[in-house]
């Protein structure tokens, strides 16, 4: 029988699996060779119990972190042994795209075996996986094998480090972000191991149990505090053939919370598929965002919430399709969805996907933009929205380290719809190729502008200029030197009318 745990143990080792979770992310990010981890930090790290259900997370990226229990429970049922580490990006085997690359490493009460204490997980975005395109995230693939290397779950030890690299632009590099993530979580799993040291094996696997018990407690509260009743919503991605309808029913029963996306689109032939694991991911964080984001992190805070998306359709896609956009732009769709449904203004929705590359680098990054208002601020400018939680590449780094030359960085002014509250404005991004590359964009918001709420004005839809040429949403192509690529990412959606320049909000609420 596992040890009572009082308030005060309790949170000790919250604090402590809290900060494992912390030291993992920068342990990766400072050991980790490629800009795309080290400077925009498209990382994240993870632990799990010994039955695969995460227990805490660093507060790094949404979309990683909701579908990482997807990648623990790939390998759950393998022979682990100490020393053993686990890999994989298969998003139909426990990934979300190809570039994501996930290490599993089981952890044991000591060096040498004893008790199963859980795992320590890691999901990193490589700059390059393979494939046709370098950067791995083509705009224009059909397959899964279209976009990369497709490693399916298979201990990771210097050997494989070797064989997955030598398929990937920049081996070097490839090798260097791979030892990156296992020394995180090698980390992590000698902080497990001391605190069981420190506690016992019951006391922790208990307090493990009581984080989740706990954070589910809060989540069926906060579902609780909403209306009882059916909410809707729609809106679309902008594939290349035409727009692709996502529909979602949501419904709030006591303590619960079904969301429904039967009626959406099916699987297409392109890429904006997604697996079911990255729709969940979607949907959780969108849900943290409408209850209270301080409920600790963790398997039970989702224990409440039901997403249903039929087998087949463009959010819960079947092999081979393609996936790279999905879990980038769909998975911010889907979240726009479920804020929708409460009411809320939209951000920009979309991560502004670039990918630049020749056979010498490969260059990928997320671009910011506007947030929605809330029915209390304005929304902020310029900042990662939903999905996305990464920094930008500073200007320096990326003229230092990369054949480009920022020739403009700069707030989009006025973008943000207009309402009681604005939303945020978006940015302007544009870069002069100083070699010949290749060039690849994978972005939304292009034809259908982020709506406001409460009758407030939609933020601007964004734009992509070659050499002053509008360029489409998705669209690749090649680079001379002196060529320009230039990005003007959406507004995000205002909230509440506003009517002569005077709040309309804050009229009504001083009227008796």
């Amino acid at each position: 029988m596992s040890p009572a745990l009082d308030p005060v143990q309790l949170q000790v080792v919250v604090g402590a699996l809290r900060a494992t979770c912390e030291e993992m992310g920068a342990v990766l990010i400072r050991s980790a060779h490629s800009a795309n981890i080290k400077e925009r930090r498209d990382a994240s790290t993870a632990l799990f119990d010994p039955a695969g259900d995460m227990v805490m997370q660093a507060e790094h990226i949404p979309v990683h972190l909701g579908a990482m229990p997807a990648a623990v429970a790939a390998v759950l049922g393998e022979d682990h042994r100490p020393g053993r580490a686990w890999v994989l990006n298969d998003p139909y085997a426990g990934g979300t795209h190809l570039p994501d690359i996930t290490v599993v490493t089981p952890v044991f009460e000591h060096e040498d075996g004893g008790a199963l204490l859980g795992f320590a997980a890691n999901r990193a975005h490589h700059a390059d996986v393979g494939g046709p395109t370098p950067g791995s995230m083509p705009a224009d693939s059909r397959t899964l094998a279209e976009e990369g290397v497709v490693i399916s779950p298979q201990p990771l030890d210097e050997a494989a480090v070797e064989r997955l690299a030598a398929r990937m632009r920049q081996p070097a590099q490839r090798r260097a972000d791979l030892r990156a993530q296992l020394a995180a979580n090698r980390a992590g799993a000698l902080r497990l191991a001391e605190l069981a040291r420190r506690t016992g094996v019951a006391t922790l696997r208990a307090a493990m149990a009581e984080v989740l018990d706990y954070a589910e407690r809060r989540a069926r509260a906060c579902i609780a505090a909403l209306p009882d009743g059916v909410r809707t919503a729609t809106d679309v991605l902008e594939g290349a053939d035409g727009d692709l309808e996502l529909t979602l029913t949501a419904t709030v029963a006591g303590d619960r919370l079904l969301l429904d996306f039967s009626g959406s689109a099916g699987q297409h032939d392109g890429n904006l598929n997604c697996p079911l694991a990255v729709t969940r991911s979607a949907c959780y964080f969108a849900v943290r965002v409408l209850t209270d984001p301080d409920i600790p992190p963790s398997a039970g805070a989702y224990r409440p919430i039901e997403v249903r998306a039929p087998e087949g359709s463009l959010l819960n896609a079947r092999p081979p399709a393609a996936v790279v956009a999905g879990n980038v732009e769909t998975s911010s769709r889907v979240a726009d969805l479920v804020l929708a449904a409460f009411g809320r203004a939209l951000g920009q929705g979309t991560m502004n996907n670039l990918t630049l590359g020749n056979d010498d680098f490969t260059y990928y990054e997320t671009l910011g933009g506007g947030q929605g208002a809330c029915p209390g601020a304005d929304g902020p400018s310029a900042v990662h929205v939903a999905m996305s939680n990464t920094l930008n590449t500073p200007v320096e780094a990326l003229e230092l380290e990369f054949p480009l030359r920022v020739r403009e960085y700069a707030l989009r002014r006025g973008s943000g719809g207009a309402g009681a509250h604005r939303g945020g404005d978006g940015i302007v991004r544009e870069l002069e190729a100083l070699a010949p590359m290749t060039w690849s964009l994978i972005t939304e918001r292009r034809r259908h502008a982020p709506p406001g709420a409460d009758g407030g004005e939609p933020g601007a839809p964004g734009r992509n200029l070659l050499d002053g040429q509008p360029v489409a949403a998705k669209a690749r192509g090649e680079l001379a030197p002196g060529a320009r690529l230039r990005i003007e990412t959406p507004g995000g959606g205002g909230d509440g009318i506003q009517s002569n320049g005077e709040n309309v909000r804050q009229k009504r609420a001083k009227s008796p």
